[in-house]
């Protein structure tokens, strides 16, 4: 595997990082600013916001631009953001430096995962995305609880200028790592590039990431309250447990990727399948705490399974415009969390239990399952030759190398 993939796991580190460690600095943030707790939580959405409006934004508009200085580009818009919220004199301030913060999330990994497959040979681009990957899940084990540390001993100020500094070394690295004649393939403007979003398979990959991601989100945003109120888990042990979540996410991943090159599709509804087992297991496993902390690990593993084939469906599906469709995806994953969290919350408030938002998350895993089927048929109908999906998977590197040439 390429060198420059570790440059692109650097900054999915950083970006991670970013992302999660608010809801630990929570308290620290809103103490220091005099605001509620519930208020402080806008600050989590308004980063996803950013997230939702910068990933397919931020493509589109830096289609006919190197590869290598977008992703630096990007990775300067996260620093600066970062850089802001650290120095925000009052919440609404910190509002706007997070939202900031949040714009280039997406179009890092959706060109990254572009720039990732073109480095390496046909049968290895979906372990390449899952190495890009790689940074993110372990974001989750190590960067969030140190950062975490940081901003309870040193403020949370000194979390996102630390946050900053990572931004830093992730430039650096792809400046030097990054080759130059990694170029967009397509040089159709805007227009061109939205346009190749309007075909149905595309739609159906990205529906089948909010609702299969959904489930993940439906279960883990109230995982704290299973923990404790459910398996018997003490307050502070949660913090161990989100890390066995992270170890298992990280394991997920790799293992996602890896049999995703040999059966994209397969791997998809294999993944998916095994999360509507888990997530159903999860009122019998939240009753002791070891299977507890077996069903977190298995939350992790067979959720972040799903990670790499869904990002390198939507790329093959919208193969004249990857970079726009992959960063569109980073759109759904985020939606997948905002509307997870709020349908495992539906189940919650209806008094149906503390493990019912995992038997929510049964219901829209299902629903992934079913939208992954439909665009399987919509993919045989339209083409039944086997060996369809590897011929797409080559498309882009192919005109990549036509360009070089």
């Amino acid at each position: 595997m390429p060198l420059a993939l570790l440059a692109l796991a650097v900054g999915a580190f950083g970006i991670g990082t970013t992302e999660f460690v608010m809801m630990g600095l929570l308290p620290d943030v809103a103490n220091d600013l005099n605001i509620s707790i519930p208020s402080a939580g806008h600050l989590v959405s308004a980063y996803a916001l950013g997230v939702v409006i910068g990933a397919p934004l931020l493509a589109a508009v830096t289609a006919k631009m190197s590869r290598r200085t977008v992703l630096t580009g990007l990775m300067g818009l996260f620093v600066v953001g970062n850089a802001l919220s650290a120095l925000a004199p009052d919440n609404g301030w910190l509002l706007a430096a997070r939202f900031l913060s949040g714009l280039p999330h997406g179009a890092f990994f959706g060109v990254g995962a572009v720039v990732a497959t073109n480095m390496v040979a046909p049968e290895r681009k979906a372990r390449s995305v899952s190495l890009m990957f790689l940074g993110l899940t372990i974001a989750n084990v190590a960067g969030v609880p140190v950062a975490t540390l940081m901003g309870q001993h040193l403020g949370w100020r000194a979390t996102f200028l630390g946050v900053s500094a990572i931004g830093l070394v992730a430039i650096a690295a792809l400046a030097l790592l990054i080759p130059q004649d990694h170029e967009h393939v397509t040089a159709k403007g805007l227009r061109g590039e939205l346009a190749a979003l309007s075909s149905l398979p595309v739609w159906l990959s990205l529906g089948t990431t909010v609702a299969g991601f959904g489930a993940l989100f439906s279960a883990y945003s109230y995982i704290t309250p299973m923990l404790t109120d459910a398996a018997g888990y003490a307050d502070a042990s949660v913090t161990l447990l989100l890390a066995l979540f992270g170890v298992g996410a990280t394991a997920g991943n790799l293992l996602g990727g890896r049999l995703a090159d040999h059966s994209l599709r397969g791997t998809l509804f294999g993944c998916l399948a095994s999360l509507v087992v888990v997530l159903s297991l999860f009122p019998l496993l939240m009753r002791t705490e070891v299977t507890a902390a077996v069903a977190v690990i298995l939350l992790g593993l067979t959720a972040f399974a799903t990670g790499s084939p869904l990002q390198l469906m939507v790329m093959e599906k919208a193969s004249s415009a990857p970079s726009l469709a992959s960063s569109a995806n980073q759109a759904a994953f985020n939606l997948a969390n905002a509307g997870g969290a709020w349908i495992g919350g539906l189940a919650l408030a209806a008094g149906f239990g503390v493990t019912s938002p995992a038997l929510a998350g049964v219901a829209l895993a299902v629903l992934g399952l079913a939208v992954a089927s439909l665009a399987y048929a919509v993919d045989r109908r339209r083409l039944p030759a086997p060996g369809r999906e590897r011929i797409v998977a080559t498309h882009v590197p192919q005109e990549a190398e036509a360009v070089h040439h």
